[in-house]
């Protein structure tokens, strides 16, 4: 009995796994493993109706259900969790400026993680502090990416928030982020604070998508070109290390989709 339980889990997950390279018929999936489709039909089966599979009622294709992706996700912000700290402090070392770890909360950025400097005189945000997602640098690296609808639904109501340059209205900040999509990353130059410029890049999760922002702050009195390029070098590697790898590897939307992230429209 045991032994034929083991074998059940091992067939659940050898299916999961051919799943991940997009949805696929029962038969398709039985040549992929070898196993005979009976089998593969009631581990489909069971699998869905546990929500770790899906059916689509049209094509009678099967594709991973919500939660695989739930805990996908949840492994995601676990990892991420135990290794930004590290690399906060690293960045802050390297640039010598203070560094932060923001996530997007309803319509803001949160901040989650801080590291300060060494500088006497130096920007300041708080673990819990929150702030625009328009006219600040991690705000928008939260929206890099998303569809025009996505970024639309999360925005609040009437003006936004913002000093002179910042995109005060959602058709300004779509053409903002389809701007500075390519570029993976942000630089707000006082559109949030008066004498303060900030760098942030995306954390990208397992669909390809911002899950949080690495970013720097600085006063603006000691920027300079060489600077800010430093700065957006390694704000963005450090980004990147702590972005999942299937994400950093193609922008995947879904499983078994194929090019890159969308842009806002």
């Amino acid at each position: 009995m045991a032994n034929d339980s083991l074998t059940s889990v091992h067939r659940a997950l050898r299916v999961l796994t051919a799943l991940g390279s997009g949805p696929l018929g029962v038969q398709a999936v039985a040549d992929a493993l070898g196993t005979e489709k009976t089998q593969v039909s009631r581990t489909l089966k069971a699998l869905a109706e546990d929500g770790f599979a899906e059916r689509d009622p049209q094509t009678l294709e099967y594709a991973l259900g919500w939660r695989v992706f739930a805990l996908a996700a949840a492994g995601t912000d676990s990892h991420l969790r135990r290794t930004a700290s590290k690399a906060l402090r690293a960045l802050t070392r390297d640039l010598g400026e203070a560094a932060y770890l923001t996530v997007r909360e309803g319509s803001s950025a949160l901040t989650v993680l801080s590291e300060s400097s060494g500088h006497g005189i130096q920007a300041h945000e708080w673990i819990g502090r929150t702030t625009p997602l328009n006219c600040t640098s991690s705000g928008r690296a939260l929206l890099l990416g998303l569809d025009a609808g996505e970024v639309a639904a999360i925005l609040p109501t009437g003006p936004l928030p913002g000093r002179r340059g910042a995109p005060r209205t959602a058709a300004a900040l779509l053409k903002r982020l389809r701007q500075e999509h390519p570029a993976g990353h942000v630089v707000c130059a006082e559109e949030y604070e008066v004498g303060l410029t900030s760098v942030a890049a995306p954390v990208l999760g397992f669909q390809g998508t911002p899950i949080a922002a690495v970013n720097v702050s600085m006063l603006s009195f000691r920027l300079t070109p060489a600077i800010l390029q430093r700065t957006i070098t390694a704000v963005t590697t450090t980004a990147a290390s702590l972005s999942s790898n299937r994400a950093t590897d193609t922008c995947m939307q879904e499983p078994g989709s194929r090019g890159s992230c969308p842009r806002p429209t």
